[in-house]
Parts: structure tokens; C-alpha cells; sequence
């Protein structure tokens, strides 16, 4: 029965990964109601696990999960005399076979070029009325289930803060109208960069999960930049959406080699680059390369152009720092927000020197703009050792591992500090 019951759960968790988000966003659409329809689909994965080891595992779990959610909604609906309407909206849907459905909910005359409610939500959320951090964090929340305290760090703000700010979005839509749609093309411009944000940090949080004892959450890159592919389908002639898909791929193409066979974090330098997706790379330097042909660089192009001069490198002696360090230059330019400054630091130290990259980093240390942030104090330690200055080197990693949020990255600085405490005691 243990054996029974440990599938069940590890089979919920995958679906909730796969499935929470187009649960989510169905439900969104159907109702109109964006608390009941977290609400359902939460009742959905708590059903699952009571009735799966019952009943046995559904041969679509999607399908099962969105028709129970659905019937939910309908409960909550039919107790709710003044959404008469919204209850005979939701009871023409057309209904979901658990046990033969193939999972598609069809198409809508209104978006049936993007039969992907997902997208519809992520451009939902993207609407100018909202903040821009708002569009953001909302569409995280919605259509990836992360909890609203990742999302906070992700933001590096305190998590009643970020629950205050999720609660505003969702009245801004209600209370305006915002439509729930893929807007006409006429729209699309004005939408772009709210849309490429979310997609961004949706995959960095994959990429670097904030909130988990994993380093990476594959789903969520997955999901990032098969959305990013969407997106630069429907926008064809935005150079950006192909510079984001381009970043995405070629960071993508290095994650097998950022753990080891134990789950150790291996940095940059250290990652054995055989095991680096090649065909990866060679679709990532395409895309860069379409982007280009337009002529109008931007952020993520140029995030993508130095993520290809890593990838170029043979060996990490082979990386041209000096060209990394020009891009970021132009890339502070149009985005001067502190982290794009503190990897213009590390470049600037690999490519001239650490004591030119520390300067900068103690810059950015008095400024108080990353303050929490767990990289600042780990650059510096890494720029302290390298000056062999070893006592200042273990304070800095102390106050970093004091502040890494994933256990791979914890265990990677704990052992720099030993290092580092070492070489201070002179052992």
C-alpha cells in the first residue's frame, strides 16, 4: 500500500508540474474568475490524491484534472445566484472524457490562431494597465503554481509584499475588464516587453529555482521556452522574441553539466563542456542570428550574444572575456539595473583583472540595491580569494551561505568557506 501510495503522490506532483498552469488558464477563460479558478484547481490535485489510489492513475491526468476542476467551478457556480450567467457559460462547455479525452479543450473563435490558453493568460496578465511587476509576478502565480513567497524572491521583496501586489492585479483585470485574449496585432507591440519578462524569469526560475532542494526545475524551463517559441511564432518580425528564445536554448544547452552525478553545483568554469547540448547550441546561434538579420538589438539579444561566446569556448581558458565585457557595457546601457551590473563586474575582473572587478562590486555593495541577494556577497568572496585575501574572502562567503536559497548552492559555498578558512589559518 506505501509502494501504491508513493506513486500516487510522485504522479500528482508530476501532473501538478505539467498540468497546473492549462488547468488554470481553462478555468480562467470559462469563468472569469481568476481566485476561483486557483481555488478549483487546487481542490483538483487534492481530489487526485485522494481518489487515484482508489480508482488507479487516469490514462490522461490533465484531462481528469481540468474536468474536475471544472465541475468544482460549476458547484461553486450553481450556489451563486447572482453568476447565473457565468453558470450557463461554463455548462456549454463541451464536457471532458477522464477516462478517453485526449486532453485538447478545443478551439475559440476568438484566438483560434493560439489555441493555447496558457498564452492567452500570459498576454492577459501582460495588459499595460497592470505594473509591470505585476504582469509578472501574477502570470507566475497562475500559470505555474509557484507560491507567492519564490515569486517574492525572485523579486527580492518580502512575501506580504508580494501578496499585496498579486491581490491589486487581480482587481485591476476584474474591475477594468482587461479581456482574456491574444490582443490584435495592432496591440502586439505594446505588449512585448511585459510578455518576453515573464517568460524571462519564468525560465530563470527554472533555471535557478529560488524555493527548491533542487537547482534546477527542468519543467519550468521546458515550459519557458516552449511558450518563448509560441511567442516568437505569433511575432515573427520582433527580433527580441527571438532573442529571448535564443537565450533560453543556449543556456539551456550547458544545464545537464551544472550538477554532477550527486547534485553538486559545477560552475561555469568547471563544467565538463562534452556534455553540453550541441544541437542545442547550433539552434541557439541560428535564432541569435535571425534576430540580427533585423537590425534592432536589444536586451535578450545581447544576453543571448554573450551566452554564445561561452558556448564557443572549447575550453573555459578559451572564453573571450574581453568580448563578454563589451556586451555588457551595451548591455547596462539599455537595462542599468544592478544584477546586469554585477555581471558586468565578473566579466570586467576575468577580463582585466579581479581588483577591477571587486572595485565594482564594492560600488554595488554601498549602493544597498541587492541587498539580500546571494551572488553580491559570493562574487566578492570569489574576487577576495583570487587576491588572495583569504580571511575577507570566508566572511563574504559566510554572509553568502548565509543567504543561498537552494541546497546545491549552500553545499558549493560551504565548501569554498572551508577553503578559504584553510588558506587563512595557513593549513
Amino acid at each position: 500500500m506505501g509502494g501504491l501510495i508513493a506513486e500516487v503522490e510522485a504522479a500528482v506532483a508530476d501532473a501538478f508540474r505539467q498540468e497546473w498552469g492549462r488547468v488554470v488558464a481553462t478555468l480562467i477563460r470559462t469563468t472569469g474568475d481568476w481566485d476561483l479558478a486557483e481555488e478549483c484547481a487546487q481542490e483538483a490535485f487534492a481530489s487526485a490524491l485522494e481518489r487515484w489510489p482508489r480508482d488507479g492513475l487516469p490514462r490522461n491526468p490533465g484531462a481528469w484534472l481540468t474536468t474536475t476542476a471544472r465541475n468544482r467551478a460549476i458547484d461553486r457556480l450553481r450556489r451563486r445566484s447572482t453568476e447565473a450567467a457565468k453558470l450557463r457559460e461554463v455548462a456549454t462547455m463541451a464536457p471532458v472524457d477522464a477516462a478517453t479525452d485526449d486532453g485538447d479543450d478545443g478551439d475559440d473563435s476568438d484566438d483560434g490562431a493560439v489555441p493555447d490558453d496558457r498564452l492567452r493568460l500570459i498576454f492577459t496578465c501582460c495588459h499595460p494597465a497592470l505594473p509591470l511587476e505585476a504582469r509578472v509576478a501574477l502570470t507566475l502565480r497562475t500559470l505555474t503554481g509557484m507560491t507567492t513567497a519564490e515569486i517574492a524572491r525572485a523579486f527580492l521583496i518580502t512575501e506580504a509584499t508580494m501578496a499585496k501586489r498579486l491581490v491589486r492585479a487581480k482587481s485591476k483585470i476584474s474591475n477594468a475588464g482587461i479581456p482574456y485574449r491574444v490582443p490584435p496585432a495592432n496591440l502586439l507591440p505594446e505588449r512585448t516587453g511585459g510578455v518576453l519578462a515573464v517568460l524571462y524569469l519564468l525560465f530563470n526560475e527554472g533555471y535557478a529555482a529560488s524555493g527548491s532542494a533542487d537547482l534546477v526545475r527542468w519543467d519550468l524551463c521546458v515550459e519557458a521556452i516552449r511558450l518563448a517559441r509560441l511567442l516568437a511564432d505569433l511575432m515573427p518580425d520582433e527580433p527580441e522574441a527571438l532573442g529571448l528564445v535564443a537565450l533560453m536554448l543556449l543556456h539551456d544547452a550547458r544545464r545537464a553539466a551544472r550538477v554532477d552525478a550527486d547534485g553538486e553545483l559545477v560552475t561555469l568554469e568547471n563544467q565538463v563542456r562534452t556534455r553540453w547540448d550541441l544541437d542545442e547550441i547550433g539552434e541557439g546561434v541560428a535564432v541569435l542570428e535571425a534576430a540580427a538579420q533585423h537590425g534592432r538589438p536589444g536586451p535578450y539579444q545581447l544576453q543571448a550574444a554573450i551566452a554564445a561566446c561561452h558556448t564557443s569556448a572549447l575550453e573555459a581558458a578559451d572564453t573571450d572575456w574581453a568580448r563578454i565585457a563589451e556586451l555588457y557595457a551595451r548591455l547596462v546601457r539599455l537595462v542599468p539595473s544592478a544584477v546586469v551590473k554585477l555581471n558586468q563586474a565578473v566579466a570586467i575582473a576575468m577580463a582585466r583583472g579581479p581588483a577591477a572587478g571587486l572595485e565594482l562590486v564594492e560600488a554595488l555593495e554601498s549602493s544597498g540595491e541587492l541587498t539580500g541577494y546571494h551572488l553580491l556577497p559570493a562574487t566578492r568572496a570569489d574576487l577576495l580569494r583570487r587576491l588572495d585575501r583569504p580571511a575577507e574572502a570566508a566572511a563574504a562567503y559566510r554572509e553568502a551561505l548565509d543567504l543561498a536559497p537552494t541546497e546545491p548552492e549552500r553545499r558549493y559555498l560551504a565548501r569554498r568557506l572551508a577553503e578559504t578558512q584553510d588558506a587563512a589559518s595557513g593549513r
